[in-house]
C-alpha cells in the first residue's frame, strides 16, 4: 500500500539521519571523553561563527565532527598505482552498508497512528497504525548477526584489492578476529532469547517493559539484572567487532599505519570512518535493546502511551549514549592485546562462558 510505503520511507529517513548525526556526535564523545580520562581539554578549536558580528559558537568543540567531515568530502581521492579496482571502489561500501541493514531492525518507539498524529490525513491513512521501526521481524536478532557479519567482507575486499602489504596483513587480522568473536557475540544473546521467549526485538523489549523480578514490578525486567555475564561477553566482543582497542590490531597505526585502510583516502576513507562509529552505535543500541528495555519505561510507572510515544527515541538514545560510554572507557584503559592473547581470550574464555551462561539460564528457566 502506497501508506505504508510512506511510513517506511519516512523510517528509513529517520534511521539514517540518527546513524550519521550520532556517528559523528559519537567522535565529539571519543575526544571528549579521552580528555577528561587523560586530564585534558580535548577538541575545542573549531567554531562557527554567526554572520555580521564576532560571536564564536564553540559548544565544547562539537563541531569538530563537522569539520572533519567536509575535510574527507573535499581531499583529493588518491588511488593506488596497481589495485583491483572493482574490489577497492565496494569495499567501503560493503562495510557501511550492513550498519544501515542493522538498524533496519532495531525498534526506536512503540506505536503510532498516523491519524491522530496528523488529523488532516485521517482519511488517507485511516485506522493504521505502525510499529516505529523499520523492519518488523520475528527473527530479528538472526538477521542483526548476519548483516553485521559481513563487515569482515568488506575488510578483506579493501585489504586485498590495495595491492599493499600492510593493508592485507590488517585484512588478515580482522578476518581473524571477526570470525572469533562473533561466536561470543551471539552466545551472549542466547540467554536473552531463552528467556524473553522470542527473537523478536520488539518483543524482547515488551517482555522487560512490563515483566516484574519476583513479583515487583517497579523497574520491570530488565535482562541486564539476570544475564549480567551475557552482557558483559556482548560488550567485550562488541569492543572485539569495532577493532577498538584493547582490541584494535586490524588497524595498530604503530605496525600497520592504518590496516585495511590505509589506501583509502577522502570520501571513501569517510565511508570506513562514519561506518567505525556507525557499529559502534548500531552495538550500543542492540545492547540498550536487550538488556536495558529499549525504547521502553517500566509499564508499572504509568506514563501515558502518547507520551511514551515522543519519549521512546529519546529514552533509546540516552541508555545508547551509556553503553557508548563504557565501550570508549574501556578502550582509552587497557592497552592493545597480542595476537595470541586476543584469539585465546575468544577461544578459551568467552566462548566456555557463554556456554557455560547458556546453561545456566536453562536452568533457571526451567526450575523457576
Amino acid at each position: 500500500m502506497t501508506q505504508d510505503l510512506v511510513v517506511a520511507l519516512v523510517f528509513i529517513v529517520y534511521a539514517m539521519g540518527a546513524l550519521i548525526t550520532f556517528g559523528t556526535l559519537l567522535t565529539w564523545v571519543e575526544r571528549k571523553q579521552a580528555a577528561v580520562m587523560s586530564d585534558r581539554i580535548g577538541a575545542n578549536r573549531a567554531y562557527v561563527r554567526i554572520p555580521f558580528t564576532q560571536w564564536k559558537l564553540v559548544w565544547w568543540g562539537l563541531f569538530h565532527g563537522v569539520a572533519d567531515g567536509i575535510k574527507m568530502l573535499l581531499k583529493e581521492n588518491f588511488t593506488p598505482q596497481s589495485y583491483d579496482r572493482v574490489a577497492y571502489a565496494i569495499a567501503p561500501w560493503v562495510v557501511f552498508t550492513p550498519v544501515l541493514l542493522v538498524f533496519a531492525v532495531v525498534p526506536f518507539g512503540g506505536t503510532i497512528e498516523p491519524a491522530r498524529l496528523a488529523p488532516a490525513l485521517a482519511d488517507w491513512f485511516g485506522n493504521r497504525s505502525y510499529p516505529m521501526q523499520i523492519a518488523r521481524l520475528d527473527a530479528g536478532l538472526l538477521i542483526v548477526f548476519a548483516f553485521s557479519g559481513l563487515t569482515v567482507i568488506g575488510a578483506m575486499l579493501a585489504g586485498w584489492s590495495s595491492a599493499n602489504k600492510f593493508s592485507l596483513l590488517g585484512a588478515l587480522r580482522a578476518a581473524a578476529q571477526l570470525i572469533a568473536y562473533e561466536l561470543p557475540l551471539l552466545l551472549a544473546v542466547v540467554g536473552v532469547v531463552i528467556q524473553a521467549g522470542t527473537m523478536s526485538l520488539q518483543g524482547i523489549v515488551a517482555f522487560q517493559s512490563t515483566g516484574s523480578i519476583f513479583g515487583w514490578s517497579g523497574i520491570g525486567f530488565p535482562f541486564i539484572l539476570t544475564q549480567f555475564i551475557g552482557f558483559g561477553l556482548f560488550l567485550v566482543a562488541s569492543q572485539a567487532e569495532l577493532t577498538q582497542t584493547p582490541f584494535d590490531m586490524p588497524v595498530a597505526e604503530s605496525e600497520l599505519v592504518a590496516g585495511y585502510m590505509v589506501e583509502y583516502t577522502g570520501f571513501r576513507f569517510l565511508f570506513f570512518f562514519i561506518g567505525e562509529f556507525g557499529t559502534a552505535f548500531a552495538f550500543s543500541a542492540i545492547a540498550a535493546t536487550i538488556y536495558l528495555g529499549g525504547w521502553a519505561l517500566p509499564a508499572s510507572w504509568g506514563i501515558p502511551l502518547g507520551v511514551m510515544r515522543f519519549l521512546g527515541p529519546f529514552v533509546l538514545f540516552a541508555k545508547v549514549m551509556g553503553v557508548a560510554f563504557l565501550m570508549f572507557w574501556v578502550r582509552f584503559t587497557y592497552p592493545r592485546l597480542r595476537e595470541d592473547q586476543l584469539q585465546a581470550l575468544a577461544w578459551k574464555f568467552l566462548i566456555p562462558i557463554g556456554l557455560l551462561n547458556i546453561l545456566l539460564t536453562g536452568v533457571f528457566k526451567v526450575a523457576i
